[in-house]
């Protein structure tokens, strides 16, 4: 039976867990993708960052697509969290893992997850600045 897990939280991602559930005997893969807060964007010196999000249809639209990528590439399991609130720099903001009979299934469906949760879920992301400023990043606007 597959299993998929998809959490919003503010808390920070406890990797080592997270990875321990997806353990499973008859699992020859496991895959995992981990985003880092980074001190740099588009030449931006970057201070920390906040994410916000619509945390029901987010959570919604993220176990879709972990299911999504269970049934499409035959995974065991997939697991993924979202960190909302403020994060410094190194903070883990974005963590995926899945597991699979094979190796080739768990890289294609770890990409597939991450992929589509940064184009499909509603969250936002706003950086902060070394010189002081600030901005929403990769927002669409009405205009747009």
């Amino acid at each position: 039976m597959s299993r998929s897990n998809f959490k919003i939280t503010n808390e920070p991602i406890d990797i080592a867990v997270l990875n321990q559930t997806l353990r499973d005997d008859s699992a020859g893969a496991y895959a995992s993708f981990e985003g880092w807060v980074r001190n740099l964007n588009d030449g931006k010196n970057v201070n920390s960052l906040d994410y916000e999000a619509h945390g029901v249809v987010a959570t919604n639209e993220g176990e879709k697509i972990l299911i999504e990528a269970i049934d499409r590439y035959k995974l065991l399991a997939a697991t993924s969290f979202h960190r909302i609130g403020h994060l410094e720099i190194g903070d883990c903001a974005v963590w995926v893992g899945v597991s699979a009979p094979h190796r080739g299934p768990a890289f294609d469906g770890c990409r597939y997850i991450i992929d589509e949760l940064k184009q499909r879920l509603p969250i936002w992301k706003k950086e902060h600045y070394q010189d002081g400023d600030s901005d929403w990043i990769n927002c669409l606007t009405a205009k747009d």
